[in-house]
């Protein structure tokens, strides 16, 4: 009994550790750096999206799905600056709503075409985000 109770808090423990990392992570993390890992946690939504819509697991694919529309809308759309962005903005804007959109009907519709779309302009976007990482470009920032 005793080694289960270590166990299980030995568990907890790690899951606690990992969160306090996650969140250190996050409160240290430039603005810049603070997009990268958006595109990167809707990356992994959508590849376990994959994964369960491959294996049949609807209720898995969906909340797959639906985080990672989660991060779209209300990480990587809402942050957009459209007074400074300008058009880029705007375009950026469009094309999440997009994405979104194909994402649903992927949803809806087993459709892994479309969940691979999104997964690809997504990619494309973050590729790009990376690029211009303002550290790489001897930038000094707040």
């Amino acid at each position: 009994m005793n080694a289960t109770r270590g166990t299980s808090s030995r568990g907890r423990g790690a899951g606690a550790y990992a969160r306090v990392g996650v969140e250190s992570g996050v409160m240290s993390a430039s603005p810049h750096q603070l997009i990268t890992m958006l595109f990167d946690g809707v990356a992994a939504a959508l590849g376990t999206a994959r994964l369960h819509m491959r294996q049949g697991n609807a209720s898995g694919k969906g909340e797959s799905i639906s985080k990672a529309l989660d991060i779209i809308n209300n990480g990587l759309l809402a942050a957009l600056d459209r007074e400074r962005g300008g058009e880029l903005s705007e375009r950026l804007g469009w094309l999440y709503q997009y994405i979104s959109r194909q994402l649903l009907v992927a949803n809806l519709h087993n459709d892994e075409a479309r969940l691979d779309e999104a997964a690809r302009l997504l990619d494309d976007i973050g590729s790009a985000w990376r690029q211009i990482d303002p550290r790489s470009q001897g930038a000094v920032h707040d």
